[in-house]
């Protein structure tokens, strides 16, 4: 049971790593991506074919996926902007540790790494910057008009998201030591959506919080379809998704702004003597 729980605790983690880029994206930018699987992916394969074929350290592998991810998140933005069977076995320390510990080092890196993103990502929303991108949000042509290069936030935006989805698909690739295409299913951004919207959009907490109150849903109702007789494997999975539904839809009927919504930052307004100094 304790390997199960730091098992669960390691995927929200992932997950959550995933909600804050997405996050920046979404909540801050407001564009909807509804193919961030794509750069999970991208993350997932880049670093294991450095770190296996290539004899790249697990860190250098991650950076390479956050770098590639970021690249193609760019690359999409552009495009965008202007509009309105293979398995690898992986891991680090997996044979040198015993899985009680494999578990618990893996739980601290990936702790490590999503305590950092969710720094970086505050430090973006109260930056210049996330007030730029929470304009675009809001109304575009408006932060146009203020001379803000409307498409460059974007592809930023896009490309921090990006890397993020990259790291947290190389840090799935190395936990579980086995990818392939099957994995990389839609409903997997569905989850990802789900969290954010259940957090709080264009809160990085409320991301956070998404993330790991999804995995708990997700994981909950796991122990309640034994309980349901008669059924098949598929009706069961069935039953999974719709209780998960109905749970977040009960959740967002009584708190339909997540649960820690976002709250902006508030800025006084100079005062008259300040605004009008009399010149020399």
């Amino acid at each position: 049971m304790e390997n199960y729980l730091i098992a669960m605790a390691v995927s929200a983690g992932i997950y959550a790593l995933m909600a804050l880029g997405v996050n920046v994206i979404w909540g801050f930018a407001g564009m909807v991506n509804l193919g961030l699987v794509g750069f999970f992916a991208v993350g997932a394969y880049v670093s294991a074919l450095l770190t296996l074929k290539a004899g790249w350290a697990m860190a250098g592998g991650m950076a390479a996926a956050a770098v590639a991810a970021a690249l193609v998140g760019v690359v999409v933005a552009l495009i965008t902007a202007r509009l309105r069977g293979d398995y690898l076995a992986i891991g680090p320390y997996r044979g040198a540790l015993a899985p009680e510990a494999f578990n618990l080092l893996y739980l601290a890196i990936v702790g490590i790494i999503v305590a950092i993103a969710y720094l970086i990502a505050e430090r973006l929303r109260t930056a210049p910057f996330g007030r730029v991108l929470r304009a675009i949000r809001d109304d575009e042509q408006v932060a146009a008009v203020a001379g803000k290069h409307v498409t460059l936030f974007k592809v930023k935006a896009f490309a921090i998201g990006s890397a993020a989805l990259g790291l947290a698909g190389a840090l799935y690739a190395h936990y579980t030591s086995y990818i392939a295409p099957d994995i990389f299913v839609p409903l997997f951004t569905l989850y990802i959506k789900l969290a954010l919207l259940a957090g709080g959009l264009g809160n990085n907490r409320g991301a956070i919080v998404g993330a790991f109150a999804v995995v708990f849903l997700l994981e909950s109702t796991r122990f309640v379809i034994p309980l349901v007789p008669g059924i098949s494997a598929v009706q069961g999975a069935a039953i999974r998704e719709f209780l998960v539904a109905a749970l977040l839809l009960v959740m967002l009927r009584y708190k339909p702004t997540g649960l820690l919504p976002e709250r902006l930052p508030r800025f006084s307004a100079p005062s008259a003597a300040t605004r009008y100094q009399p010149t020399a």
